[in-house]
């Protein structure tokens, strides 16, 4: 579904992706792990057109789509979810999933994303200032859900979760998995990323050093947990 092949990119003279080469297959979850400052956020913003100077090539779903805006990256069904979440924070729940237009080629219904996201329903109502962190990221999943999204690039959506509320975004993930959406995904959690991806890339000073799968992550978890520092 995504293929991204020699892909460079700088904050002025500083090189903060060296050539990154990656695959995701349809249905895939994958996680992109590394410390702070690897580049994963920068990755995923230029797989979504979101930074200017970058080099390289990014094909989905077949086509190359290096040269088209984000806007027009959305229409094609890639969605981003961003660490800030990126929500309303005046407007309702409901407000947060209407307002955006639905450009993807296969928009969830409302009745799907509140079957899928019971807690959303709940609160329809509430603004998103009175939402927890948890309720927050479940909004910002369904929300480009919405629009119509085939492939979704969360970055760090666990992040400052407690972990009923981790467990939970798992079990959400899996869910959209199910339903045939693709992730690729930042986590620093290397527990949470071994029971909810399928494979594993690591991250290093702009570089893909590693590619992993369940049974290496979880045989070298401590490992990666000392090199990440936490």
């Amino acid at each position: 579904m995504l293929t991204v092949e020699k892909l460079s990119a700088w904050y002025g003279e500083a090189q903060v992706l060296r050539e990154v080469s990656l695959q995701v297959a349809d249905g895939e979850i994958v996680t992109l792990v590394g410390r702070n400052g690897a580049g994963k956020t920068t990755l995923l913003r230029c797989i979504m057109g979101l930074h200017d100077r970058a080099e390289g090539a990014v094909a989905f779903r077949g086509d190359d789509v290096t040269g088209l805006a984000a806007h027009r990256r959305v229409r094609r069904g890639l969605g981003y979810v961003p660490d800030d979440r990126g929500i309303y924070a005046t407007l309702s729940v409901e407000e947060n999933l209407t307002l955006p237009p639905a450009v993807g080629p296969e928009p969830w219904p409302l009745e799907r994303v509140y079957e899928t996201f019971p807690r959303l329903r709940e609160r329809r109502k509430f603004a998103g200032t009175k939402l927890s962190g948890g309720e927050q990221q479940m909004l910002a999943l369904a929300r480009v859900l919405r629009t119509g999204a085939r492939l979704l690039l969360c970055d760090e959506p666990t992040e400052g979760l407690s972990p009923l509320i981790v467990q939970q975004i798992g079990d959400i993930l899996r869910e959209v998995k199910r339903q045939g959406v693709t992730v690729l995904l930042i986590e620093q959690n290397v527990h949470f990323a071994a029971t909810v991806a399928d494979r594993h890339y690591l991250l290093a000073e702009g570089r893909i050093v590693e590619s992993l799968d369940n049974d290496q992550m979880r045989a070298r978890e401590h490992e990666l947990l000392d090199y990440l520092g936490i």
